[in-house]
């Protein structure tokens, strides 16, 4: 028998609906406000108590390192409001980046992860060094809550089991979110998705745990990063990265570009992230060079298609931001809406309880971090 939530998403993908509802927003973060002059890079998950968890960076400054802090708001009616502005790390001069968040919904157990850039680094600090210790280089925290969000443990440093000593220098998680496996040979594995540098010459990779976030292992390199960069030498075409899972427990990538088409990267791993295909292009997906997301809304079910949704600027600027949906596991995205004509940057999605989905986005050049609840049937209805 078919499940009746199953029917209504087939349904629903089938014929546009007469009058789908209408996205509704609420801010979240506004830039210049609660302390901070800026307030960038969203993460965000809904818990499997129902609960809401919007994170970010607040910055002193408009640029990526500017003593950034990481930040929380908390929403427990489905994102339409949001609590107090909470820091959760402060380390001073250091510059905390690229939250990435994820659950294991066995335990309960939130894991926050992000990335210290010390003081006196950027991003393209050519001093910025390997290896796993010293003042020159970039180390992985984790920051872990039992009780939904609501208080969190100490920061952990785990860079001496998630960074690869010999090669990387600048390092990323995400940013956004992570995924665990819901199926599979690899079933109820916690995936964090990675970059690693040296600077435009990124690769990604997955960081994985079996064991409900006690230990954390590194996969290996996607392949084919590398591309010539026209003057005799190499540049990746890859770096932001999300990971969304396909219906039997493999691994679907979909990164930022860097060179060649202007459109999004993928990859495919069939061992929950430890391997990859080479790099290839989804020629649906638009990308100016945005970090983007892309999760798993539904598995296929009885005649119901599973269905996944992807976010980002349709546009050859960080603007327009759209939704995008696949029946075919990501081959191809033929349905996309609209969700925010104006100025759009990175962006995240969720699944909310009540079946509708969540989009915490950038907006208005990076002045506002905005929570979109979108409707089933909007997301799934043709453009118009």
């Amino acid at each position: 028998m078919t499940h009746p939530l199953k029917s209504l998403l087939y349904s629903l993908l089938m014929a546009a609906p007469l009058a789908a509802a209408e996205p509704e927003f609420s801010d979240v973060f506004t830039s210049g406000k609660e302390g901070y002059a800026s307030i960038r890079i969203p993460s965000v998950i809904a818990t499997r108590s129902g609960s809401v968890l919007a994170f970010a960076e607040g910055r002193q400054r408009p640029t990526d390192q500017a003593e950034n802090d990481i930040v929380m708001k908390r929403s427990t009616d489905g994102g339409k409001s949001w609590s107090p502005l909470q820091v959760l790390h402060d380390d001073g001069a250091h510059s905390l980046n690229n939250p990435t968040v994820v659950q294991d919904h066995r335990s309960g157990r939130i894991f926050l992860w992000y990335q210290r850039i010390p003081a006196h680094l950027k991003e393209q600090s050519a001093n910025t060094a390997t290896g796993l210790d010293g003042p020159d280089i970039y180390r992985n925290f984790i920051l872990t809550s039992d009780d939904d969000g609501q208080t969190w443990a100490a920061p952990q440093d785990v860079t001496r089991t998630t960074k690869r000593p010999e090669r990387a220098t600048t390092i990323a998680s995400g940013p956004g979110s992570g995924l665990q496996l819901s199926r599979g040979p690899h079933k109820d594995r916690l995936i964090i998705p990675f970059n690693e540098g040296p600077y435009g010459q990124w690769q990604n990779y997955a960081v994985f745990s079996d064991d409900g976030g006690r230990t954390w292992t590194c996969g290996d390199d996607v392949p084919g990063a590398l591309v010539p960069d026209g003057k005799g030498g190499e540049r990746s075409q890859i770096n932001e990265v999300q990971m969304a899972e396909l219906p039997d427990g493999s691994v679907m990538l979909d990164s930022r570009q860097f060179a060649g088409a202007r459109v999004r990267r993928t990859s495919l791993s069939q061992d929950g992230g430890r391997t990859w295909s080479p790099v290839s292009e989804i020629p649906d997906l638009t990308d100016p060079s945005c970090m983007a997301s892309t999760i798993r809304y539904s598995f296929p079910e009885g005649d119901a298609p599973g269905l996944m949704l992807h976010s980002g600027p349709d546009s050859a600027k960080r603007e327009r931001g759209t939704i995008y949906t696949s029946v075919d596991n990501g081959k191809t995205w033929p349905t996309r809406r609209v969700l925010y004509a104006g100025p759009f940057a990175y962006s995240v999605l969720c699944r909310l309880p009540d079946m509708s989905a969540g989009c915490l986005f950038e907006a208005d050049n990076y002045g506002r971090i905005v929570f979109a609840r979108l409707s089933t049937d909007w997301f799934t209805a043709p453009k118009p």
